[in-house]
């Protein structure tokens, strides 16, 4: 599988990376349901077996579970992939989150961090959300202290707008954003992706089948199942008046894929990837089987009219949708 260079990191990162952020399971208030951690390991296998050379996790990500999860993953294998995961979210007694980005808590996270995952250095580290925002220099600080101290490899930012890469970039560079960006959230098109291609950051981008909803293997009645700690049925995207229009979308990729032998997707994930500032992928994976059905997308490019099909389909039925 090929690779490309993150930001100005020597970092080369496969087009996919696993994303971990629904193998922490549910019990919280970001959880996605009930998750069996024998799955994971699976899918995280099968991932980097297929080639995938990186996964992304953090510590709220079922509240230490994701980062644990991953951290019994990788034991014993002969090469392991590169880890990313975050800080900035941390979590009382009662299981409730709240965000800091002070030293003290920015240093102790990451001893916590590695601490889960078992291992030396972390990767690439990035500060989840710029919040509290008063605080983002100082975490920042805190940051490139650890990773002068050889704790972590190299840092970036999550959720972050120009503006607030600006006043990171005078302490320290940015390695990578973070940012979400599928067919149905293109929004970083318009500022944070050429404020990336131009400063030399990589764009790791989340959630480009929307949470599952562009997978193809959603449905109606599957949503309607889902459980109460499951995030996405109180997500506009997976309602109405969106729903119909998105699902009348994913049959449209479905049949653009077939022409292909490909997946919906797939289709979602090429789509992604088709910009040249996109520099890897983050995919949610519960299960070896669903890595068959992205792992394609690292080699599959749209033609333009294809493309083309999907912006018109959009045109034509995002106002219908109220959106």
């Amino acid at each position: 599988m090929r690779t490309r260079q993150l930001g100005n990191s020597d970092l080369q990162i496969t087009p996919i990376g696993v994303g971990a952020w629904a193998i922490g399971g549910g019990g919280y208030q970001f959880g996605w349901g009930p998750q069996e951690d024998a799955d994971s390991i699976g899918a995280i296998h099968a991932a980097i077996d297929r080639g995938i050379n990186w996964i992304d996790t953090a510590p709220i990500y079922g509240l230490g579970r994701s980062e644990e999860v991953v951290g019994r993953a990788l034991k014993g294998r002969s090469k392991r992939p590169y880890v990313f995961t975050k800080c900035s979210i941390v979590w009382d007694e009662k299981r409730e989150p709240r965000r800091t980005l002070k030293a003290d808590s920015v240093r102790r996270e990451c001893e916590d961090s590695l601490r889960r995952l078992g291992i030396d250095a972390i990767d690439l580290w990035q500060i989840h959300w710029p919040d509290p925002e008063g605080e983002i220099e100082e975490g920042w600080r805190a940051m490139t202290e650890l990773r002068k101290a050889g704790k972590v490899r190299w840092i970036g930012v999550s959720n972050f707008k120009p503006a607030q890469m600006d006043r990171l970039s005078a302490i320290a560079p940015i390695t990578s954003n973070q940012p979400p960006y599928s067919i149905l959230s293109p929004e970083i098109e318009s500022e944070v992706m050429p404020y990336c291609a131009a400063h030399n950051i990589g764009l790791l981008v989340y959630s480009p089948m929307k949470s599952g909803l562009l997978s193809g293997a959603m449905t109606r009645e599957r949503i309607a199942k889902m459980p109460a700690d499951d995030f996405r049925q109180r997500t506009v995207s997976f309602k109405e008046p969106l729903l119909t229009r998105n699902l009348n979308l994913v049959e449209l990729m479905r049949e653009i894929g077939n022409r292909h032998g490909r997946t919906p997707g797939e289709v979602a994930l090429a789509w992604v990837l088709r910009r040249p500032e996109v520099t890897g992928a983050i995919v949610g994976m519960r299960s070896a089987k669903q890595v068959d059905g992205v792992v394609g997308a690292a080699d599959f490019r749209l033609a333009e009219s294809e493309v083309e099909e999907i912006a018109r389909f959009l045109r034509e039925n995002t106002a219908a949708a109220g959106a």
